[in-house]
């Protein structure tokens, strides 16, 4: 009886731990995917200058 009440008791600690960690996981992809865009530089919108010495 007691392997049986330690093995339910595991059981329900193991479902909440589960919840527990899909819920934080739920929370930080939408915490990254509202910060996504507000730490990126903006895009630039010509090519960089070149190095002279480069072109032949």
């Amino acid at each position: 009886m007691a392997d049986d009440e330690r093995a339910a008791r595991l059981k329900a600690a193991l479902r909440e731990n589960l919840k527990r960690r899909k819920a934080q996981s739920r929370a930080r992809a939408s915490d990254d995917a509202g910060r996504d865009d507000a730490g990126a530089p903006p895009a630039p919108d010509r090519e960089p200058d070149r190095d002279p010495r480069s072109e032949n």
